[in-house]
């Protein structure tokens, strides 16, 4: 029996994270009030019904109902099922840019600017993100990226010790990522950029690649980073974080950067973390 809840901040993704767990056979509902949470548990759960998986959406569009939600997580009957919060997240920057796009009003902005709308949100969100049991920030994360996370999450059932690492590779040209909680500049490599018909290709090509790690500094700085990271992610997690989101940085963000993010994500994905990889700059 698998009972999950999925919150989070508007525009974070949370009705694309429902719509991946319907496909993976879980059945689903959107914005039920509170209150009527421990009866649909009970209705779907109960012998009979051929369900034993459930996905439930809340979030703030249920107004001044959503208030209620502390008081049934922390009911008894709520607690018999077992449940898990998925928390989807976003930066505020990624958020307002998301609203824009759609030219959709913030549901707690109805008359004002997005940005309040999203100050409010996390704001009332802020205890309940600190009591879900996973939180995936799709701040770099395409929809694929969703979906494999999720799969890997309620499918394959990891835990990964309940640390999401996201690695961002970036060019210095363009700024450091405002997210990264740990950065690694990797301009001390040869830089393809100037080598005939390496400019235009990218870290994802096999010329690229094969150019960066032919040089031994390369190999010595991944061995040295995967080292202070077996030391430093246990004790992240133990600490409680959820999410670490490490930044690699050269000149322009599509060489040394890419090949070695890519490097640092298949020797973590061994190790069977979940990592979501992100190119920010790859296109130039």
């Amino acid at each position: 029996m698998k009972f999950i809840i999925v919150t989070g901040m508007s525009g974070a993704g949370k009705s694309s994270a429902l719509k991946f767990l319907e496909d993976l056979g879980y059945f689903c509902a959107d914005n039920l009030p509170p209150e009527l949470i421990p009866k649909f548990a009970e209705v779907c759960f109960r012998q009979g019904t051929g369900i034993d998986k459930v996905a439930l959406g809340i979030d703030i569009r249920g107004g001044r109902l959503f208030n209620e939600l502390f008081a049934v997580l922390s009911s008894g009957d709520i607690n018999d099922y077992n449940y898990q919060i998925l928390f989807l997240d976003a930066s505020d920057e990624v958020l307002l840019k998301r609203f824009k796009e759609t030219r959709r009003s913030h549901p707690l902005a109805k008359n004002d600017l997005v940005s309040v709308g999203i100050e409010k949100e996390r704001a009332l969100l802020n205890e309940l993100k600190s009591r879900a049991t996973y939180i995936i920030d799709t701040s770099y994360a395409l929809t694929r990226q969703l979906r494999e996370r999720i799969v890997e999450l309620f499918v394959m059932d990891k835990r990964y010790q309940g640390l999401m690492i996201t690695i961002i590779s970036f060019g210095y040209k363009f700024g450091v990522p405002l997210d990264c909680d740990i950065v690694f500049d990797v301009r001390f490599l040869p830089n393809p950029y100037y080598i005939t018909g390496l400019r235009d290709h990218t870290g994802n090509d096999e010329d690229v690649k094969s150019y960066v790690l032919s040089y031994d500094e390369s190999h010595i700085f991944l061995n040295k980073l995967k080292d202070m990271l077996e030391f430093l992610i246990p004790r992240y997690a133990r600490e409680g974080k959820n999410q670490l989101v490490i930044g690699i940085g050269c000149t322009g963000g599509r060489h040394r950067s890419v090949t070695l993010a890519n490097e640092l994500a298949a020797i973590l994905q061994e190790q069977e973390y979940c990592v979501i990889i992100s190119h920010r700059d790859i296109k130039g």
